[in-house]
């Protein structure tokens, strides 16, 4: 993680919160009072974003005392303790939103994960995560996909080349884009850069892997046509079954035999998990 960015997120988060302070928290709290409180699930799921959490407290008060009762990635029950904050009161009550803004979210993101990977249990599928992410969220959202058990992909448009259908209309088709985009790396060095293609038939996918592709996405076919491409590709390179995947098909999909399911839903489409601050 790189902590440089995730904190200064914390302050614009902090700063978007308390423009000109906690009103209320200056207005009824003496400011050297102290309190206890605790992070308390209300829900099943998967932690992610507890040490954001505690950064939090740690921006806006370094006395602030932080101690986690799970880890990042450890299943949660109703009911139970995440972690417990002690110190001022009113700098647990200035970040008290802003905490669970991040462990919330971080921690659908997780639970939601787990839930496709559970699905997928058995098979040699595994779950990945798009680019389809909050702006700035990026990276904590990608983490929270590792916590839920998922597999990163690329984290941005410089790590690996990916030809969708936009690139091929422009470069007109499949062979002639991927005879560019291996210029393109041979000229700068880059011969570890790998080279992921989109393919839509089956056509496509014998052309992709004919011209040299290095990974092949399935785009929205059909289980069959999935199936069919498989045997086909025979292990030669990886395959990823994306589109229209949900919790109801994603088991149906896993069992093709491909090496990954994209699913954007899991940082567009998760829902927050119920976690409260509980003043003790």
């Amino acid at each position: 993680m790189d902590w440089q960015r995730i904190d200064h997120l914390i302050d614009l988060a902090l700063a978007e919160d308390l423009p000109a302070g906690d009103i209320t928290t200056e207005a009824i709290i003496p400011e050297e009072e102290l309190a206890r409180a605790v992070f308390q699930a209300k829900q099943v799921g998967v932690l992610a974003g507890i040490e954001v959490a505690a950064r939090v407290f740690f921006r806006l008060d370094p006395k602030v005392e932080f101690i986690k009762r799970l880890e990042d990635g450890q299943e949660f029950q109703p009911g139970q303790v995440l972690a417990e904050v002690s110190g001022r009161a009113a700098s647990l009550l200035k970040g008290e939103r802003t905490a669970l803004n991040f462990l919330q979210r971080l921690s659908g993101v997780a639970s939601l994960t787990r839930l496709f990977v559970e699905a997928t249990r058995g098979t040699r599928a595994r779950i990945l995560d798009t680019r389809k992410t909050t702006p700035g969220w990026r990276q904590l959202e990608k983490y929270a996909v590792r916590m839920g058990g998922g597999t990163n992909h690329r984290m941005s448009l410089s790590d690996m080349m990916l030809i969708k259908d936009n690139h091929l209309r422009q470069a007109g088709g499949i062979a002639p884009a991927l005879k560019k985009a291996r210029e393109y790396l041979l000229a700068r060095a880059l011969p570890e850069v790998k080279i992921e293609v989109e393919a839509t038939s089956l056509a496509e996918v014998r052309e992709a892997l004919d011209n040299g592709a290095d990974w092949i996405m399935l785009d929205n076919m059909t289980v069959e046509a999935i199936r069919a491409a498989v045997e086909l590709v025979s292990g030669r390179v990886p395959l990823e079954a994306s589109g229209r995947v949900n919790l109801q098909n994603v088991r149906e999909v896993a069992l093709t035999g491909v090496d990954y399911i994209s699913v954007g839903a899991l940082t567009h489409s998760f829902k927050s998990a119920d976690i409260s601050l509980e003043f003790l």
